[in-house]
Formats: C-alpha cells, sequence, structure tokens
C-alpha cells in the first residue's frame, strides 16, 4: 500500500500525535517559520485541529491526538501527514485507532504519505500493521522550522525526494554533521549550527557481502520500550493489536538512537534485550544511524561489533536524530553493499504518480 508522491500545490497535514510542544508559546516562532517553509516548497499547511492545544492537554487526551491522525486520513484533499515531533506516549493512541473499525477502514483506504521520526516510530509500526508504506524522516519542528536561513540542505534534499518517484538512489553520507542546538529561542532565529566535516562515512561492521530486503525499524529507544518487563501497558497494546509483525525475516533493518544520548551500558543491555526477544534473528542486514552530536559513536560500534558478530552492519548513517538526516522509506527494497559500504533504494517508494 505505497502512497501517491506529493504534488506542488498538495494540501500536507501537521498532526501532534506524542508531545503537544508545537502548541506552546515558546514555539510559536518555530510554528510560523515551518508554515512559512512549507508554503515556499509549494505546499499548503493544514494544523489538525488538535495539534496546537498544548503540552497537557495532548498528554490527557491521547483520542484527540488519535482524532486528528484519522480525519487527515479521511480528508481527500490532504496528500501528506507530517508529524510534529516526537514524545514517549504515542503507543496510547494505538487502542483509539485500531480498536475502531471505522477509522481503520479510513486509513486503509486513504494511503497517504506519513513522515516523522523518533516516538513517531510508534505511529509507523501501528501504520505498518495495516499494510501502509510511510516514511521515518523529517518533522515539522526539527526540520521545516530549522532556525537557520533554510533547512539543511541534506535533509531539503531528501525530503524533497517526497515529490519524486525514482528508484535506484544512491543513500550518500552527508559531507557535514551538525551539532544539535542548545538555543531554539526567537534570538536564534537566522543562526546556524555548528558544523563539522564527515571523517568517517558509513562504516562497515562484522559480516561482508551484499543483500537486499525491505527496510524496518526505527528509534532503537522506541522499540526497546515494547519489551522492558515494566511497561505493562505497551506490552498489553502491542500484543492485542498486532503491532510487530511475527519475525523480521529477510527485512534490512534500520536503527537509531534518540535525543537522550544513551550511556553505553545502557546501549548494550538495550541491543541485549532485542536479540533476546529474535528481533535480529533471520534479518539480511542492520544500518545503524550516526548517533546525535556523535555521541558514544566508537563505543556504541564496539558495542555492535561484539554483540552482533556474524551479522552484517553498517553504521554512522545519517537518519534518525543526528543532523542532517535522509529518509528511510518503510517497505522499500535497499540494496547494501557491506564491502564497499554503500546503499541503494532499488524499487520506488511511491505508486503511480498522480497527474
Amino acid at each position: 500500500m505505497k502512497p501517491h508522491s506529493l504534488n506542488i500545490g498538495d494540501k500536507v497535514a501537521i498532526v501532534s500525535l506524542s508531545s503537544g510542544a508545537l502548541g506552546e508559546n515558546f514555539a510559536k516562532h518555530e510554528l510560523d517559520l515551518g508554515l512559512k517553509r512549507l508554503e515556499e516548497l509549494e505546499l499548503v499547511p493544514v494544523i489538525m485541529p488538535n495539534a496546537l492545544k498544548g503540552m497537557k492537554f495532548l498528554s490527557e487526551h491521547p483520542e484527540a491526538r488519535a482524532q486528528d491522525l484519522v480525519d487527515a486520513f479521511a480528508d481527500k484533499s490532504i496528500k501528506g501527514i507530517i508529524c510534529a515531533i516526537g514524545g514517549n506516549d504515542t503507543y496510547r493512541l494505538i487502542p483509539h485507532i485500531l480498536g475502531n473499525k471505522k477509522a481503520v477502514e479510513t486509513i486503509k483506504a486513504n494511503p497517504k504519505v506519513f513522515v516523522g521520526y523518533s516516538d513517531s516510530t510508534i505511529n509507523h509500526l501501528m501504520l505498518g500493521s495495516l499494510g501502509l508504506n510511510t516514511f521515518y524522516g523529517q518533522a515539522f519542528l526539527t526540520d521545516l522550522a530549522e532556525l537557520d536561513e533554510d533547512m539543511l540542505p541534506y535533509s531539503k534534499f531528501w525530503f524533497l525526494n517526497l515529490f519524486l518517484n525514482q528508484k535506484d538512489i544512491e543513500l550518500k553520507a552527508s559531507e557535514l554533521w551538525y551539532e544539535e542546538r542548545s538555543d531554539f529561542s526567537p534570538a536564534a532565529l537566522g543562526t546556524a549550527r555548528e558544523k563539522h566535516l564527515e571523517d568517517l562515512g558509513f562504516v562497515s561492521l562484522c559480516a561482508g557481502g551484499r543483500v537486499e530486503g525491505e527496510l524496518f525499524g526505527g528509534c532503537v529507544d522506541s522499540i526497546n520500550t515494547i519489551f522492558e518487563p515494566e511497561n505493562k501497558e505497551q506490552k498489553e497494546i502491542f500484543a492485542k493489536y498486532h503491532i510487530l509483525p511475527e519475525n523480521n525475516e529477510g527485512k534490512v533493518l534500520f536503527l537509531e538512537t534518540s535525543d537522550e544520548k544513551m550511556e553505553p551500558d545502557k546501549f548494550r543491555h538495550v541491543i541485549k534485550n532485542l536479540k533476546e526477544h529474535k528481533f535480529f534473528d533471520g534479518v539480511q542486514g542492520v544500518l545503524f544511524g550516526k548517533p546525535q552530536d556523535q555521541a558514544y559513536l566508537q563505543e556504541y560500534m564496539n558495542i555492535v561489533r561484539e554483540e552482533l558478530a556474524g551479522k552484517r552492519v553498517l553504521f554512522n548513517l545519517n537518519f534518525g536524530h543526528a543532523f542532517p538526516h535522509c529518509i528511510m522509506p518503510y517497505g522499500a527494497r535497499v540494496s547494501v553493499d557491506y564491502d564497499s559500504a554503500t546503499v541503494h533504494f532499488v524499487s520506488e517508494w511511491f505508486s503511480e504518480r498522480k497527474i
């Protein structure tokens, strides 16, 4: 169930499915900037009714967040859906969507571009359980509302791929990487991020060879919460609604760490936990994103070498919480050569292009 690509003039919905930060006064300048950027890309932004109701309201009303998502799918004039930002409890939307037969029918009948990252991983998995192909990539606050004079060039390049329907696209390393900001206030408008030359590129760990498979994955912090015993409510919801596939046989996993920058011991625990729950069993290969600010980069790579010995792993890719980032399209076929550390998207991302 691939969506159509975006076209100039399309309406795109802005949804707050996790944190309600987009509706807070401290983010007003970012909201205005992100809307301006969408208009410059000749898209028509549509802010869904609950998206600006703030952090307290949306935390207390997951059903309101869910309704915005369903309504965005139901509106046939809307061709794309962009997540405002991540958070930590978007799993609470699942019963309000998958437990509602009409909502499920509406979403399945209207596949469209859905893009976001971080805690939006859970939304991607939920929509994937219905058969939709979605896009792990740019979010409204972190990318479209980039406080510099424009979006980061690499991130913008990949966002513009949502307008195209190419295949055999090579995923190349960004020549630069950028530090996360410490100041998001109006005073930071027009200021550039600290940037560094990329001196590693993609790094092949463990085994070599070339593989091909469908992409699946997301933020490893979010995925791991599904398997932690203390998260009883979340585990029950995932089991009841069959959010995860029965296995990852034949897939190419893409995984990345969040802005929490977990310490190496915790990272090792997470990888061990996923191993114990057979998350890596049968996969063709693994792609790991660059950690934000390159935090614990070498330590993480050493842990992966030890814990995933024998698996094909490519590390330091530009997706997820590190800046800049590309788009990883769920369900798209990707070819990875672990000897040359190269990645190609070999299937089209979209169904036939709209006229």
